[in-house]
């Protein structure tokens, strides 16, 4: 089965030079970029402007298209859970996630000195080392717009640490949902 992936990649890559390409990872997470090489079981994938190494084994599948694919709506599982999500408890609070194969180390700090009530989704950007460089309240799914509350979320957001990967892309996109 590796061989005949081999080939196919091989074949195609030959005739989409100037393409964008999707790498669909095992994880479920989709990559926009472009497929430079496949050696030794190693894909060289340009993402957002840096070359990673992709293990041929954690690669699902690799589209090859002339045109971007717009990225779809992730669709909740059964139960409210989007596929990928985690959760983590911290205080009374529990708190959800979503960075592709990264797990939180150090919980976030959520606090809330008033009786306000509401969801904050917290759209986040981490680097490599697991810090989150940027948060911004008020995503999608947010039930309020309390900016007490979008502060303490993104107060919250900033103070968590995700584990160190150091062969991961220099940022990655994510969120974090706190229910107050």
């Amino acid at each position: 089965m590796k061989k005949i992936i081999c080939g196919v990649l091989v074949t195609l890559f030959a005739f989409s030079a100037l393409a964008q390409h999707v790498v669909i990872l095992k994880t479920g997470e989709k990559m926009n970029g472009k497929v430079q090489s496949l050696k030794d079981g190693i894909i060289s994938f340009d993402f957002k402007g840096n070359t990673m190494k992709l293990n041929l084994s954690d690669v699902s599948s690799v589209i090859f298209s002339e045109a971007s694919e717009t990225p779809k709506t992730e669709t909740p599982a059964p139960g409210g859970k989007v596929v990928g999500e985690k959760q983590i408890v911290s205080g009374s609070y529990l708190v959800k996630y979503k960075v592709a194969d990264r797990n939180i180390v150090r919980t976030p700090q959520v606090s809330n000195l008033t009786q306000e009530k509401g969801t904050v989704t917290v759209d986040i950007t981490i680097d490599k080392y697991g810090q989150v460089r940027k948060a911004v309240p008020g995503g999608r799914g947010s039930t309020t717009t309390s900016k007490y509350l979008l502060t303490k979320a993104k107060q919250a957001a900033e103070s968590a640490l995700f584990d160190n990967v150091p062969n991961a892309p220099l940022e990655q996109k994510g969120y974090m949902i706190f229910t107050f």
